[in-house]
């Protein structure tokens, strides 16, 4: 009788710990694969680590495009209307990219230049959408 539930304790305690470390990889897992929303002024006041893919967004700023005429490189900055950051970007941007109209970019954000990284941008849509993180940003 006393084999049998030391046997039973074993197998508790086993299960225990295996659910323990499967909860430990999971969340892990997601930390590393998470990508966080910042405005520019959450990155001026609280930014993020340079190695560490985030997505900023916001409105482009009025006459802050430039493009690099030799390749796909584009500079422009993004506003919430508080505070703004640098972006650069090397490809194609999509149609609906405009000065003034809302953006979401993905990429990398580093202090010590005040520049984003951006190797995706999103635009809106159509006239009605923001997207609600931009919304909420500008609020």
């Amino acid at each position: 009788m006393k084999a049998h539930r030391k046997n039973r304790i074993y197998i508790i305690l086993f299960v225990g710990v295996s659910i323990l470390i499967s909860l430990l990889l999971v969340m892990s897992a997601l930390r590393e694969n998470i990508n966080l929303f910042y405005s520019p002024t959450d990155l001026k006041n609280n930014p993020p680590s340079s190695d560490r893919s985030i997505r900023a967004g916001g409105l482009v700023k009025e006459k802050s495009l430039l493009r690099n005429t030799d390749s796909l490189e584009i500079y422009f900055e993004i506003t919430d209307l508080k505070n703004t950051i640098a972006v650069t970007y090397n490809g194609l941007l999509p149609d609906l990219f405009k000065e003034n109209k809302g953006v979401v970019a993905t990429g990398y954000f580093f202090v010590d230049k005040n520049e984003f990284q951006a190797y995706e941008i999103l635009a809106k849509h159509d006239e009605n959408y923001v997207p609600k993180e931009v919304e909420k940003a500008l609020e």
